[in-house]
């Protein structure tokens, strides 16, 4: 064999170009993974909200908290209920008006014969089967507050809250 062919039949063998290749993309994986899993972990954080929240761009704090509710006392009542005239049933409710501000507080207690009038005659045409269970509870509750906020319009009643409900 000739120098020469010994030479060319030596190169294939000790070929660096080749080895650069196989590095170049194992070089390239291991740097774009982390980039990858980072871009994948920002995004998550965006969309769930947390890195906003923890950037401090969440909601403007400017706000101030809603003011405390004022609660006010309903006279008790007692009515009787519309049953069987040879049985009468009665109610006797003591209740609080539960309103969003102290403007409100005062244009409640201003009117507070015309809800008790309003409660009381609804509570004469309530029947004993209605208010079983929690459902009537709540759905005197409900005609209770829009009867209430009929009396007081503009201002807006909250919740009525009952102190004591028996029916005799």
């Amino acid at each position: 064999m000739s120098s020469a062919e010994a030479t060319a039949g030596s190169a294939p063998a000790d070929d660096p170009p080749a080895k650069g290749k196989g590095g170049g993309r194992r070089k390239l994986i291991m740097l774009g993974a982390p980039v990858l899993l980072l871009g994948a972990l920002g995004a998550g954080g965006w969309f769930s909200g947390l890195l906003p929240r923890l950037l401090g761009m969440g909601k403007p704090t400017g706000k101030l908290p809603p003011p405390p509710p004022v609660f006010i006392d309903v006279p008790d009542m007692i009515a009787n209920m519309n049953t069987d005239p040879s049985r009468p049933r009665y109610i006797k409710l003591k209740a609080r008006i539960e309103v969003a501000a102290g403007k409100d507080a005062d244009a409640v207690a201003k009117l507070m014969p015309r809800i008790v009038d309003l409660f009381q005659t609804y509570l004469r045409e309530v029947r004993p089967d209605d208010l079983r269970g929690a459902m009537g509870t709540y759905r005197l509750r409900e005609e209770l507050i829009n009867r209430a906020d009929v009396a007081i319009a503009p201002a807006r009643i909250r919740d009525v809250l009952f102190v004591q409900m028996i029916v005799q």
